[in-house]
């Protein structure tokens, strides 16, 4: 990868280039090399893994895609701010209506940002089967030099598709058992019993990209006898921190350095660990340790550790790189994701005991085509949970978990400060964890993990105008109704967003409404929008 990389900084000397990708997305029916049954996975090109994409920062990503599939399909770039491209950020009838099956669709994004982020699919939960890859954005002028890279993205791949799995996910049937046919890991691709080794030069410094393509669990890496400096968090340069080992939830991502050894005498391991406190133990799979050799010298004998790192990143003690003090809040949003139940006892994930239902005219259109209405949150349909905000003014979020599950949470179009962490149970407040009002630059991310019974205060300015999806990044549950939008400054949007033709032409070739409420009516008239009750907060009896 690291040859790649040396080409990509040498053509950026030069001038931006369009990076150009051609994708048929495709049905690939395997089991990825694990010991389990195959699947009717997505993959592209009729194979899997996906490739790896690389570019270099100011570089146009092009994206062309053919949909092969007999359903609609959408990408997203995460982490991809998409200022002024909000309709390319890929979430089916949010900023655009899908790809058609058998048609062909063009993203071109412009790539503003460098660091570690990734592609994956955004309709259908296309995700958990397999709709995934890296994106490695490159800096020529970083200001952390290094002398090689490498990545890990690690996903779990499970035998069921999501189709399979969702009438098990909403059943009434309290003894149904969803973990019958658990996932295994892949590592870059592929079986992670089959890690590859990665080489060490002596006193060379090398940057390890951590991608989680995964849907469910949690993992963990490190490298026996080596410090792991991290120095990006989801895409965002931070101050350097000292770490033994690095956790990562669903979509999360980081960047370490490690500083290679002054002799070449011994060999390491790194290790990834699959886990999560919160899942059934299943001896070989939740935990399960995937072992790799970092390669000094062929002929070295191997360090052989008692015990392998294990522990959280302390996130409220990180500091981002560029200064930004904490953001004073201009008001505050509470948003408890949590189960609900309909009538009948199916659960359903939500916000505010409000599950998501798309509407019936993307979201963005609705901004951009109802004028005064689009100030209405109504104007998005009831079950989006539409939030509108006011150009740059400062949001700050209140996320409350007391669920039994936690929940890797995502903002679209945004990275947040993390501002304060705390317990749900906690009525004194003495086990809140703040981070410094002043002198302090909070760690930003777009994606936090909030474990059971916790909380997080996250704060962002609304300068991106667009609307932007805020989502539990655990597929089961996004794919259960935790999702919802923020309507981001529609006033400004009709200046500075301009909906390419080519979406326009996807909606009309599938018969979608391109302007008008979430109904598609251009009134106070919202009969025909998809409207569920709201959900009961217990089982019913």
């Amino acid at each position: 990868m690291h040859v790649l990389r040396s080409l990509i900084l040498v053509a950026s000397t030069v001038q931006a280039r369009r990076v150009v990708e051609n994708w048929d997305i495709t049905y690939v029916t395997t089991n990825r090399g694990l010991d389990q049954p195959a699947k009717r996975g997505i993959g592209v090109n009729g194979q899997f893994p996906l490739p790896v994409v690389e570019a270099n920062i100011g570089d146009t990503l092009v994206l062309n895609v053919h949909n092969s599939l007999d359903t609609v399909t959408s990408l997203h770039a995460h982490g991809i701010l998409q200022k002024g491209t909000n309709y390319y950020d890929g979430v089916n009838m949010v900023n655009e209506c899908g790809i058609a099956p058998g048609t062909n669709f063009t993203y071109e994004i412009p790539l503003m940002q460098s660091g570690t982020y990734w592609i994956h699919g955004h309709s259908n939960e296309q995700n958990y089967d397999g709709l995934r890859t890296p994106l490695i954005i490159y800096d020529p002028k970083d200001p952390y030099p290094t002398d090689c890279e490498y990545h890990f993205a690690v996903e779990d791949w499970w035998p069921d598709t999501f189709e399979e799995i969702y009438p098990l996910l909403t059943s009434t049937d309290p003894n149904v058992d969803l973990f019958a046919n658990p996932p295994g890991a892949l590592i870059n691709g592929f079986s992670g019993n089959l890690t590859e080794p990665i080489a060490f030069e002596p006193g060379k410094t090398y940057r390890i990209h951590l991608v989680s393509m995964m849907t469910m669990p949690l993992w963990e890496f490190t490298i026996d006898d080596h410090e792991l400096q991290v120095i990006e968090v989801d895409g965002v340069l931070t101050k350097p921190k000292t770490v033994d080992v690095v956790r990562l939830a669903p979509a999360q991502r980081v960047s370490v350095l490690v500083t290679a050894k002054s002799s070449a005498n011994i060999n390491y391991q790194y290790h990834i660990t699959m886990f999560g406190d919160f899942l059934p133990a299943i001896p070989g799979i939740f935990p399960s340790v995937f072992n790799g050799t970092v390669s000094y010298n062929d002929q070295a004998p191997l360090f052989v550790t008692e015990s392998i790192s294990s522990g959280f990143l302390d996130e409220i003690s990180m500091e981002s790189l560029s200064y930004q003090p904490a953001f004073v809040p201009d008001h505050s949003i509470y948003l408890n994701a949590t189960v609900g139940f309909t009538t009948e006892g199916s659960p359903r994930e939500s916000f505010n005991l409000i599950t998501y239902a798309a509407p019936l005219v993307p979201a963005i259109l609705s901004a951009l085509t109802t004028g005064d209405m689009a100030l209405n949150p109504i104007t998005y349909g009831p079950q989006t949970n539409s939030h509108v905000l006011k150009f740059n003014e400062i949001i700050e979020l209140l996320l409350w978990n007391a669920d039994t599950l936690p929940h890797p949470l995502h903002l679209h179009g945004h990275a947040f400060q993390l501002i304060e962490r705390g317990f749900t149970n906690d009525t004194t407040g003495e086990l809140r964890n703040i981070v410094p009002l002043t002198n302090f630059s909070p760690l930003m991310r777009d994606t936090i993990h909030i474990p059971a019974g916790e909380y997080a205060v996250v704060r962002f300015k609304a300068d991106n105008p667009g609307v932007w999806n805020m989502h539990c990044h655990f597929d089961w549950h996004m794919g259960m109704g935790l999702n919802m939008l923020f309507i981001e400054a529609p006033e400004q949007m009709r200046k500075v967003i301009k909906v390419p033709q080519s979406v326009i032409d996807q909606c009309l070739a599938q018969g979608i409404p391109t302007s008008g409420n979430a109904a598609g009516n251009n009134a106070y008239n919202y009969d025909a929008a998809p409207d569920l009750p709201y959900l009961l907060a217990s089982i019913p009896s």
